[in-house]
């Protein structure tokens, strides 16, 4: 072969990879990948940002355990842009390195409830730097057939006449929210790992006892739903949203905040260490983050928004049921979710496995 050839299939070669490149950062430009819960990103919410931006937005849809187990697999690849509470970052960052930090700048925060981005950072932060903004926040506490129950905490569950006649999910929030019912606070108790060990046993055995009180331990929020429309369940451990849909079907049924008080968790904008395109995530969440465009995504997810001015466009029906269930007590009793500190979610994992495979 001639050298002159030679040299021509060489800068052939060199001209095709330059392309690629080129064309695979053109291809990444026009998408984001999107890692996040059910309802956050509807269609028609899609559909305009796409629209207005040219981004395509490919959305799979996890939950807090699944986001970190998907992310610490890759080392924080795959994804653009995630979704975890802000409980779920600065423990999981520490420990693995799946997140970057956010740049504010290139955020309108002057759409973010004030209190609320402020908090949010507080939890988010480490070694100075800050990984999250949020997005939508809601509670966990009890959703009741007040024609057939009376409940005013966790623990009432629990009680003989409501054999079989309950359900709660196998989670670490089950565990925290008895706690609360049963006099301790396990957020305290985070930075002492030996007197978080001995809440969560407590909770446990106090779960185990309680089995028999238990229809299921609940995974599918519309088997759950379904359940208390029958009367299979007269009372469930479960979101707002969910008590607050089925509210608009019987009024009968509410969503109580505990007395110990209903657990406040906040869903947040991360991105993930290796995502390819933080200027579609930055994107997104301006888009998404606009006062009307926020409105309709609450009424999606059934949650209330951090953005200021939300209200403004928020269903009627929704402010209605959030004042019926948190009058002003209530509402300043929630128990917001702090950071998790590395370590703890093994301990509840050992002690929702003792209560599983329990009889």
């Amino acid at each position: 072969m001639s050298m002159s050839m030679s040299m021509s299939i060489r800068n052939h070669l060199v001209l095709g990879l330059a392309l690629a490149a080129l064309t695979g950062q053109a291809l990444a430009a026009d998408k984001l990948r999107l890692l996040t819960w059910a309802d956050y990103a509807p269609k028609d919410v899609v559909e305009q940002f796409t629209k207005e931006t040219g981004i395509a937005v490919e959305v799979t849809l996890s939950n807090n355990e699944e986001m970190i187990s998907k992310l610490r697999a890759t080392g924080g690849a795959g994804y653009d842009l995630a979704q975890p509470s802000q409980d779920r970052i600065t423990g999981p960052m520490a420990e693995f390195g799946i997140y970057k930090p956010i740049d504010l700048g290139k955020i309108k925060t002057a759409r973010f409830i004030p209190e609320m981005l402020a908090s949010t950072s507080r939890v988010t932060t480490l070694a100075g730097k800050v990984y999250a903004v949020p997005y939508f926040w809601g509670t966990d506490g009890l959703v009741v057939n007040t024609a057939k129950a009376r409940l005013s905490d966790y623990v009432d569950l629990c009680r003989p006449e409501f054999s079989g006649k309950v359900s709660v999910r196998l989670k670490r929030p089950t565990l925290i929210a008895m706690a609360f019912s049963m006099g301790e606070d396990p957020f305290k108790a985070y930075a002492d790992p030996r007197k978080y060990q001995q809440i969560m046993t407590a909770a446990g055995d106090k779960l185990i006892a309680c089995k028999q009180n238990l229809k299921y331990f609940w995974e599918s929020k519309d088997q759950l739903l379904n359940d208390l429309r029958t009367g299979e369940l007269v009372a469930a451990q479960m979101w707002d949203s969910g008590g607050w849909k089925i509210n608009t079907e019987n009024p009968a049924i509410k969503f109580i905040a505990p007395k110990s008080g209903a657990l406040g968790w906040v869903d947040t904008f991360a991105l993930p260490a290796k995502g390819k395109n933080d200027a579609a995530a930055y994107a997104w969440i301006n888009f998404v983050m606009r006062p009307e465009i926020a409105a309709r995504l609450a009424k999606s997810a059934g949650s209330f928004t951090a953005v200021n001015g939300a209200e403004n466009f928020m269903d009627a029906r929704m402010k209605a049921q959030l004042n019926e269930s948190f009058p002003k007590a209530a509402l300043k009793n929630i128990k917001w979710y702090p950071a998790i500190p590395a370590g703890l979610e093994e301990i509840e994992g050992r002690v929702l496995d003792r209560i599983k495979a329990a009889n």
